[in-house]
């Protein structure tokens, strides 16, 4: 069946990066509908695209005339890509290496929180409420492939056992995947961005912290946690901000180490405070509820 092939890399960056309203966004409905012809039927293409542009102004019809204009001119397996959103930048070894010489540390990080978390309890219940106020539709997982969407009274409890959390709010209980099925954490039920996640796969946490302390002059950081593994996990505020000012602050992220992978909004992350399967707490560090007002 079509709907169960895999989508080519180029085609998933293409969709993980659409461009907001008035910077390209009808041309780029067109340019993507192009190369999903082969993979999907026009009523998932139609999922696809309207799940890419959660939260962006989309004119009635808009996408169901691009799916249909692109038709005569879709895109065969065997030709040459479509050009392809810009690829992430490599490590910028030079300023990373002044930023990690001339910066703070994890320590720094803590003192700098203007909330202190001292005491030995779980606190991840109080965090979720200062992050996602209200009764929000909320992605907790167990693992990758144990979740659930859930209102967050219905989380209430249990989110400190949990290590997993979509740093969003999410539009619905269940959304399709890229594969067409339904599932509860997809791209298409997830909301439009509230934070931004930055985590490294390499480096110390000291170093970590570094770069996270350099990021929060250019951007609100509400959060930092470390993941009960190896690194840390820096929560940028973002609500209310365009696709292309974020790309351009995780490009710079991506050029000092981080890792892109948390550029796709419905990624999961580690939960605040949470308890990873290990056992492990993923324990909070650095905590400004008042840039999420």
């Amino acid at each position: 069946m079509i709907a169960t092939k895999e989508l080519p890399q180029f085609v998933r960056d293409l969709l993980s990066s659409p461009p907001a309203r008035g910077e390209g966004l009808n041309n780029w409905f067109y340019r993507v509908a192009r190369v999903l012809h082969p993979y999907r039927s026009d009523e998932e293409i139609n999922l696809l695209l309207q799940a890419a542009t959660a939260g962006e102004r989309v004119k009635p019809g808009e996408i169901v005339r691009a799916v249909e204009h692109s038709r005569a001119t879709a895109w065969r397996p065997g030709q040459v890509a479509v050009e392809t959103v810009a690829k992430w930048p490599s490590v910028n070894q030079e300023q990373r290496a002044a930023i990690l010489r001339d910066g703070g540390g994890l320590v720094d990080l803590w003192e700098w929180s203007p909330v202190r978390l001292n005491d030995n309890e779980a606190h991840s219940e109080e965090i979720i409420d200062r992050l996602f106020p209200g009764n929000p539709l909320l992605c907790v997982g167990k693992s990758n492939s144990e979740f659930a969407t859930r209102a967050r009274k219905q989380w209430r409890g249990r989110l400190n056992g949990l290590p997993l959390i979509v740093p969003s709010p999410m539009l619905a209980r269940a959304g399709a995947t890229q594969e067409g099925k339904q599932s509860e954490h997809a791209l298409q039920n997830t909301g439009p961005r509230k934070f931004l996640v930055i985590e490294f796969d390499h480096g110390t946490a000291d170093e970590h912290a570094a770069v996270l302390l350099h990021l929060a002059e250019r951007g609100p950081l509400a959060l930092a946690l470390h993941s009960g593994g190896k690194s840390l996990h820096g929560w940028f505020h973002c609500a209310g901000q365009s696709e292309e000012k974020l790309r351009r602050f995780m490009c710079f992220a991506v050029s000092l180490g981080a890792d892109r992978a948390t550029w796709t909004r419905s990624q999961f992350v580690r939960m605040p405070d949470g308890t990873r399967a290990n056992g492990n707490r993923q324990t909070v560090y650095f905590f400004n509820p008042e840039v999420v007002q």
